[in-house]
C-alpha cells in the first residue's frame, strides 16, 4: 500500500515565516500516524512518522520542510534543539 502525501500548507505561507537569517522556528510531535507540517496562529507545526532515535526524526522533519518549501533537502538544517521538541532549523538560500 503506497503511503499517503504528507500535508504541507503552501510555500509562499511558508516562507512569510522565515525569520531574519534564514530561522523557522516549529514545533515536532515525532511519532506520529500521519506526516504533516501545519500553520496555526503563526506558530509552525510538524508531525513525523519517525521515531526519536539517531536523529531520524530530525532528518524527517527537515525533509518535510524542504518538501513544502519545494527546495532541496541539504538547504534545511536543524540550528537548535537537535533533542527538544520545539526546534529552530535553518533554510538556505
Amino acid at each position: 500500500m503506497a503511503r499517503p502525501r504528507a500535508e504541507v500548507p503552501p510555500a509562499s505561507d511558508l516562507r512569510a515565516l522565515i525569520g531574519d537569517g534564514g530561522t523557522l522556528a516549529l514545533r515536532v510531535t515525532p511519532g506520529a500516524r500521519s506526516e504533516a507540517l501545519t500553520i496555526e496562529h503563526g506558530r509552525v507545526s510538524a508531525k513525523v512518522r519517525a521515531k526519536p532515535q539517531d536523529g531520524e526524526a530530525n532528518a524527517a522533519v527537515c525533509m518535510l520542510v524542504a518538501t513544502a518549501l519545494q527546495i532541496a533537502p541539504s538547504r534545511v538544517a536543524v540550528l537548535r534543539g537537535a533533542t527538544s521538541r520545539q526546534k529552530v532549523l535553518e533554510v538556505s538560500d
